[in-house]
């Protein structure tokens, strides 16, 4: 029987907000928004390889696309088996970015997180805040024991080499 990724008791929690951005729940009702973040940063997403050096997202993604990947997520977001969040200005008014909370693939970690902010954002220092914050939020508001932050704090290489968890 697979293992859940977190409990049925355990309450995900809804938003997550600071002086300068809110995440809450990535659904499809954000496409508009988070396809201009997207799209206005592909120089940025492609060179910061947020989802790995193989991953050639968001090459060649469409309006449409980005809808069905939209609804997948907020999907597995209901059936409690990873969650995205948006993150948005905190009138909501534009998407500056993402958070994905995901089964780890490895062995020695229970989560796995990658997150991104869009590319006019980095000379304000949103992803270093980004970034601090969701550690934080992790560590005090979640259930995981062993986080990893491929590309962060794990070079792609050494997360590449990691054993990969049994099939359970």
């Amino acid at each position: 029987m697979k293992r859940k990724f977190v409990s049925e008791h355990f309450q995900v929690p809804e938003s997550l907000v600071t002086n300068r951005m809110k995440l809450r729940m990535l659904s499809v009702s954000d496409v508009v928004k988070d396809y201009d973040a997207v799209m206005s940063s592909c120089d940025h997403l492609m060179k910061t390889i947020p989802f790995g050096p193989d991953h050639k997202w968001p090459i060649g993604l469409s309006l449409e696309q980005n809808l069905i990947d939209l609804g997948w997520h907020q999907k597995e977001f209901q059936r409690r088996s990873s969650f995205a969040y948006t993150v948005l200005t905190p009138d909501e008014s534009q998407c500056l970015g993402c958070v994905y909370i995901d089964p780890s693939s490895k062995k020695d970690f229970d989560a796995e997180i990658c997150l991104w902010v869009r590319q006019s954002e980095l000379e304000t220092g949103l992803d270093g805040h980004l970034f601090s914050t969701v550690k934080d939020w992790i560590r005090k508001d979640w259930p995981f024991k062993n986080v990893a932050y491929p590309g962060r704090e794990i070079d792609w290489d050494v997360w590449a080499s990691l054993n990969i968890k049994d099939a359970e």
